[in-house]
């Protein structure tokens, strides 16, 4: 159900990305012109995701003699999973934190935090980690980076109609309503779609882990510890909101979102505990 949900979804922002270029600019190229925008910024994001990424946390490479513990676990879930060896980085951030990212198996970074380390027993990095080899294993930054592009080309749309106008309104039936509606609306709720999509990917990534761990409850359990911990210690200011759906749990849960969780890159922590419970007694 979750792939058919972020499926749907990103069908959905298909079908805006027509209605919003149609409506306001009046043609093919309007929407040429934002396509090529929107998914040259979002490709760019896509192919150096890991670098980018591996920046902003100041994470740096480790060798297996500094953590053997984390090599060893990675490796026997790599191993289960079929997937080549990531590269492993640390992170010196104090915030209880994990991220995945490249733009494929072969191209794949797994980090953690110090801050992560000192809290969870090995059982708990274990579901940790195998939830973010999911999000490899799963084209998840892939898929984000699709979601991603269609609606920075329709905020993109929106924005140039307003401002230049638009294409011929004698072939808009709204007119400058309808400029007005699309500059409003279309980028809310293309966001609102967005980040539904991700939020798809948290679920689909905790169900896929919990399978590859046999072990959902220790992911459970870690998602209690990092969700207390998480608001009292915040993220670096280098982290910003274009990173935070990266991570396990979202470095930014201190910082107040406006309309309650639709803004949010994360599903609630206590309904994805929930459904890691149910998986529990599925497996049991």
């Amino acid at each position: 159900m979750n792939r058919v949900k972020t499926w749907v979804l990103i069908a959905a922002l298909g079908g805006l990305f027509v209605i919003v270029g149609g409506l306001v600019l009046g043609g093919a190229k309007g929407l040429f012109i934002g396509l090529l925008f929107g998914l040259g910024f979002n490709l760019a994001m896509y192919w150096f995701s890991d670098k980018i990424a591996v920046t902003t946390t100041r994470s740096k490479p480790v060798t297996e003699q500094e953590y053997p513990k984390l090599y060893e676990i990675v490796r026997e879930l790599t191993s289960a999973q079929g997937m080549p060896m990531p590269r492993i980085y640390v992170s010196e951030m104090a915030q209880p934190n994990a991220f995945a990212t490249g733009r494929n198996p072969h191209h794949a970074v797994v980090a953690v935090t110090k801050g992560l380390l000192a809290i969870v027993d090995d059982h708990e990095l274990r579901g940790v980690l195998a939830h973010e080899l999911s999000h490899v294993v799963n084209r998840d930054i892939l898929i984000g980076s699709i979601a991603a592009g269609i609606a920075t080309s329709i905020t993109f749309i929106a924005r140039m109609a307003f401002w230049f106008g638009g294409g011929d309104n004698r072939n808009n039936p709204l007119g400058p309503i309808g400029l007005l509606l699309a500059w409003i609306l279309a980028p809310i709720a293309a966001l609102l779609i967005q980040m539904a999509v991700t939020r798809s990917r948290e679920y689909q990534a905790d169900e896929s882990g919990a399978y590859l761990s046999r072990d959902p409850e220790s992911l459970a359990n870690a998602l209690r510890k990092l969700e207390s911990v998480s608001k009292q210690v915040p993220a670096p200011a280098t982290v910003g909101p274009s990173e935070a759906h990266l991570f396990i749990v979202n470095p930014l849960a201190g910082r107040r979102v406006a309309f309650g969780n639709m803004f949010q890159t994360h599903p609630p922590t206590a309904d994805r505990i929930a459904r890691l419970e149910q998986i529990a007694a599925k497996l049991h």
